[in-house]
């Protein structure tokens, strides 16, 4: 059998072909490279989509944090950067990107750890760590809506605002997806986007997004992302090449149009997982809140520890990929150990790193591929019973 990927790419290219060749095409009739008329018209159609007054594309999702950050520095203490002494509460099980941009911004990351059934940050432990703290230094809260699942986020904003803390919502992994009825991106002071190939809507290449409701927010983002003001000549702030590439936007635009049938399909696909596998006694499945709509960037499913290793070999030998999301908690990092602080305690983080495991989740994958993934699985888990 033909290795299944965690994604497929050139089939989603293939499936879109018309619409991304057509794109790319006008790009090269236009020639307008650097903030080329599809940047500006991506923005609008996805502050459209998400139901935000202002998206600014940047260079990456890694640089949407980072500039959001910086902008919210700059409108909330009055100076470039936050002080080490400002805290910034997040999770310690995501991408590093989320803890680095918290220090390129000048904080300190104050790790918080997650709710084992959605792997999200615990609202519960936010309120334990500014209660035992008195919230002294705590400047804002970003929660991460990891494998395209929302976090709780009437209970992250009750606390922020009980607090005066802002809201930097991480969306890298959950475009599209929504709590309450409401698209994330649009519920806190600003979102940070990533359009990484790998994502719900992904380019051919880096790129990101912000979206605000904040008009100072938009304002000195946008300033930051060329160089730092409004007159490159004659700059304001410390700012930085971080422009969304033409082309990536024109490719993006493209694909916008499927975002929603693609993610439908995930839904799909996470459906048939958890009917096929709920059996399986051996792990523990997904689990979607009542309020939020999961678009599945990942399905993550739970191993007991020490089975993971011999599990992922099987499903190698079997043509099965798989992949950890994630290995090491970001407070274990060297980056993060001196620059870092932990909240009580993350020993739910540091027991998942040992036991995640992604499957295939591609949009375009056949019924006989999930057939197969789901049999192999229980084929891994029986024999491990007879074994014994």
């Amino acid at each position: 059998m033909k290795q299944i990927p965690m994604l497929d790419l050139k089939l989603e290219y293939d499936y879109m072909k018309a619409d991304i060749d057509s794109a790319i095409s006008k790009c090269l009739n236009h020639q307008q490279w650097i903030l080329g008329p599809e940047v500006k018209e991506l923005e609008e159609k996805i502050a459209a989509f998400i139901g935000s007054k202002y998206c600014i594309g940047t260079s990456s999702g890694t640089d949407a944090l980072v500039l959001a950050l910086r902008a919210l520095a700059i409108k909330i203490k009055g100076q470039e950067y936050f002080e080490k002494s400002d805290k910034i509460i997040t999770t310690p099980f995501t991408f590093t990107a989320t803890g680095d941009a918290i220090l390129r911004s000048g904080a300190t990351p104050v790790f918080v750890d997650i709710i084992p059934d959605t792997f999200n940050i615990d609202p519960a432990r936010i309120k334990k760590f500014l209660a035992a703290s008195n919230a002294q230094g705590v400047v804002g809260i970003i929660p991460v809506h990891l494998f395209g699942q929302a976090c709780n986020m009437d209970e992250i904003m009750e606390i922020a605002g009980q607090h005066n803390l802002f809201v930097l919502e991480d969306v890298a992994q959950a475009f599209g997806a929504m709590w309450q009825n409401q698209k994330l991106g649009s519920i806190g002071i600003a979102g940070a986007f990533s359009f990484f190939p790998s994502k719900n809507l992904g380019g051919f290449g880096d790129g990101g997004m912000i979206t605000t409701n904040d008009d100072k927010i938009a304002e000195i983002a946008r300033m930051l992302l060329k160089h730092g003001g409004k007159d490159k000549y004659n700059v304001d702030h410390i700012g930085y090449n971080a422009r969304l590439d033409t082309l990536q936007a024109a490719i993006v635009l493209a694909k916008l149009k499927y975002v929603d049938e693609f993610n439908e399909k995930r839904r799909k696909i996470a459906e048939f997982y958890t009917a096929a596998l709920k059996t399986n006694k051996s792990i523990e499945l997904p689990v979607t809140l009542p309020d939020a709509h999961h678009v599945y960037h990942q399905y993550t499913i739970k191993v007991p520890v020490g089975k993971r290793e011999a599990l992922q070999k099987y499903l190698t030998e079997s043509c099965i990929s798989s992949m950890v999301y994630y290995p090491v908690a970001l407070h274990k990092m060297k980056v993060f150990k001196e620059n870092s602080l932990v909240a009580d305690n993350v020993i739910i983080s540091e027991k998942m790193v040992e036991q995640v495991l992604s499957l295939p989740v591609e949009p375009l994958l056949h019924s006989s591929q999930l057939e197969h993934i789901v049999t192999s699985m229980h084929n891994f888990f029986n024999s491990e019973t007879t074994q014994k």
